[in-house]
């Protein structure tokens, strides 16, 4: 048995760049799985190398068995009475089990029994042969391309040009070598050899031929010009970006994903700096930034300030001795896009943003919510009765002009070339029209949050158009049964659900979140929407649709808060109550991770939780006040006493917002409540006794489950 590293590589034509680094992955995770299950791999640090680059896909592995260890293992065969008859001997039955398993008669003193529960069993010790390497892997590569996540598999004819095969891209080669040695397997019409290609343009020679598995990337790199890690030729390119800059004393923009693209189109990466006319950065920097990064997959440059420079990096697939001709082509080729950004920019600011937001009436949002221009009207409305709760008069109108300008770019030629620059050019625009900041960056940023992380508006204006922007979308998707279902969300409900909670806890804002989706969605129906150009008419929400919109934001509230490392019990006891305050919650949760650190906890959580399973099962009304003359037993008595002492106590620092002292206080309760149910029969025959008892009981559980329901802290 012969332990060596093993490479498996398949060359095919250029891959999409946008998958590269996750089919990559796949196939090297998915492959290494099978080789482990199949007992060939036993690299118990799990150290996967990947290859993935433009042009090819693979795994380096270390110590791969040649052949699996064989395996013994017992196999049951059949009850012992209908195995053997009366004098011991192999029934037909038996021998025809035995045959399957390559055996004969002669096996049975071999047999064990053993009752399996039920019955006496029959047992035969097998030893199965491991596998070899060849086999393993042809079944490991077959299992590997067929779970590759290939969005849209091609089909393409085999040299014979007769059979075809479905992959991500035509395959050309496939190298499979244990050490020094050739795994003789196939897939996609392909035998593994030993050779595979180099650089497209700068290999030494044609074809590189591999000595082993452990100078595959020596010799490809050195023969082949290719850095076939993913990981190794990201980290180059990234730390050419860092040197060009650092020479030019600027700073690039950074960006993961462009450079995970980028990562993917070259196998030789090649660092250059490039330049255009500095008369293109009186257009905004957002759009040429987003120009030279999606068009042309360049880095910007930023000076000290953070402002745009008219220097990028290029990328390059190739290490020219002069690289001036690979320069001037990117120039040349950059050029006309900034060219083109000018142009849209220059031509959208000869019409005012207020001109625009009448052809939004033109522009359908939704065939059963009408257009951009009736969005517009009802993001105005709750935008106004937002205002107006959180600044008065003032606020509202500000609100009320924000929302009414919000939409109005994407009518202009810069977004619409570039749709990412929705908001971003509403407030280029608005401050050319003379707009005060307020308003400008409200228009800007009523998007925001737009993604996890990102920042929240900069003003109360913008807070306001933001909230009432996503209250409206939520409202009107939830509204006409637009539901988000498993990974599916078109509409990015759940980022609009988030964006809610956030602006409410992180502004601090003293909205009440029932009354707010509430009165949000009252304004809706109001609004009539256009069907058609001349045509109009409504279209009725679902009554239900503000409790979907509640359960669905307390819902993602309930992840967010788990993400910020609180426990699903604390979570759970804080949103049971649905808080109308979210700005309280964290306070809350405080509370009771506080409460939990106490001794007394454990006893007054499940002491809560059997409170509650009693007043559930009580009937009749059980709201009234404790009559103190009909308390009997001293323990009830010192209950009633000790609720009545701690009760001011704890109230006073609810009422200050000092949750957390509050429910310290009422950890006080834990001795009357002990000594309660060890001496008090709650449900007794006399129907006054039981409920005054009852009264007593949902009074103590009304007080413990202001801040949290502690019984869902209940082990």
């Amino acid at each position: 048995m012969a332990i060596r590293n093993l490479l498996v590589e398949l060359f095919v034509e250029e891959l999409p760049p946008k998958s590269l680094h996750n089919l990559g992955n796949h196939f090297a995770s998915v492959l290494a799985d099978c080789l482990e299950e199949f007992g060939l791999w036993r690299d118990e640090t799990r150290k996967v190398q990947v290859i993935a680059s433009p042009r090819r896909l693979g795994v380096y592995l270390c110590e791969v068995l040649d052949k699996a260890d064989d395996r013994k293992f017992s196999q049951k065969l059949m009850p012992v009475s209908v195995g053997l008859d009366e004098k011991g001997q192999a029934t037909v039955a038996l021998k025809k089990k035995l045959a399957a398993l390559g055996e004969d008669e002669s096996a049975v003193p071999r047999l064990r029994r053993e009752n399996d529960g039920k019955t006496d069993q029959l047992f035969m010790e097998i030893n199965k042969p491991g596998i070899t390497l060849a086999e393993g892997l042809q079944q490991a590569l077959v299992d590997t391309l067929g779970n590759l996540p290939i969005p849209k598999a091609m089909t393409y004819q085999l040299a014979d040009g007769w059979s075809s095969v479905n992959f991500v891209r035509p395959a050309h080669g496939l190298v499979a070598l244990h050490g020094a040695t050739i795994v003789p397997v196939s897939v996609l019409g392909l035998n593994a050899g030993r050779e595979t290609q180099g650089h497209r343009f700068e290999s030494k020679r044609p074809k590189v031929s591999l000595k082993s598995a452990d100078s595959y990337a020596q010799q490809l790199e050195t023969e082949g010009a290719v850095i076939a890690s993913f990981t190794e030729r990201r980290e180059e390119i990234l730390k050419q970006i860092i040197a060009a800059a650092a020479k030019e004393r600027l700073t690039p923009v950074g960006d993961d994903n462009l450079l995970d693209e980028v990562t993917a189109l070259v196998e030789r990466p090649n660092v250059l700096v490039g330049k255009f006319e500095k008369e293109f950065l009186e257009v905004p920097q957002e759009c040429l930034i987003l120009t030279m990064k999606a068009n042309q997959k360049y880095f910007p440059l930023l000076d000290g300030k953070g402002k745009l420079t008219n220097k990028f990096l290029i990328v390059s697939n190739i290490r020219p001795n002069d690289a001036s001709l690979v320069i001037g082509g990117n120039e040349r080729v950059v050029r006309p896009r900034l060219a083109d950004a000018k142009f849209f920019f220059d031509q959208d600011r000869k019409k005012r943003l207020e001109d625009r937001v009448l052809g939004l009436a033109k522009v359908v949002y939704h065939n059963k919510l009408g257009t951009q221009g009736d969005r517009v009207q009802r993001v105005q409305a709750i935008a106004s009765a937002i205002g107006h709760k959180l600044g008065g008069d003032a606020l509202a109108a500000q609100a009320d002009l924000v929302a009414l300008l919000s939409k109005a770019d994407l009518l202009t030629d810069m977004v619409g070339e570039f749709p990412e620059l929705q908001g971003i050019m509403g407030r280029y625009y608005a401050q050319h029209d003379g707009l005060s900041d307020d308003i400008t960056f409200a228009i800007e940023d009523h998007y925001k949050p737009r993604f996890a992380g990102d920042e929240l508006p900069r003003n109360s204006v913008g807070i306001c158009v933001a909230l009432a922007d996503k209250l409206e979308t939520l409202l009107g998707m939830f509204g006409i049964g637009e539901i988000p279902t498993g990974d599916k969300d078109p509409f990015a409900l759940r980022r609009h659900a988030l964006g809610i909670i956030r602006m409410l806890i992180e502004k601090d804002l003293h909205l009440p979140i029932d009354a707010l989706v509430r009165e949000s969605f009252a304004l809706m129906p109001s609004v009539a929407i256009t069907l058609g150009q001349n045509a109009k008419g409504s279209y009725g929400l679902q009554k239900d649709t503000p409790e979907i919109v509640l359960n669905f934001i307390f819902e993602r509230l309930s992840g967010y808060l788990r993400e910020q490392s609180y426990s699903s019990q604390e979570v759970e006891a804080v949103l049971t109550l649905r808080p109308q305050q979210l700005r309280e919650v964290a306070k809350r949760l405080a509370a009771v991770r506080a409460f939990v650190s106490l001794p007394e906890s454990p006893t007054l959580a499940a002491a809560n939780k059997r409170i509650g399973n009693i007043l559930k099962k009580a009937e009749g009304d059980i709201s009234g006040e404790v009559n103190a003359a009909l308390l009997q037993e001293p323990a009830e008595q010192a209950l009633q006493k000790s609720l009545l002492q701690i009760m001011p106590k704890a109230d006073e620092a609810f009422k200050a917002g000092d949750y957390t002292t509050s429910m310290q206080i009422l950890a006080g309760m834990r001795t009357p409540v002990d000594a309660f149910f060890d001496n008090v029969m709650v449900n007794v025959e006399d129907s006054q006794l039981r409920t005054n008892r009852l009264a007593l009981l949902s009074q103590l559980h009304q007080a413990m489950n202001r801040i949290a329901d502690i019984s869902k802290l209940a082990a």
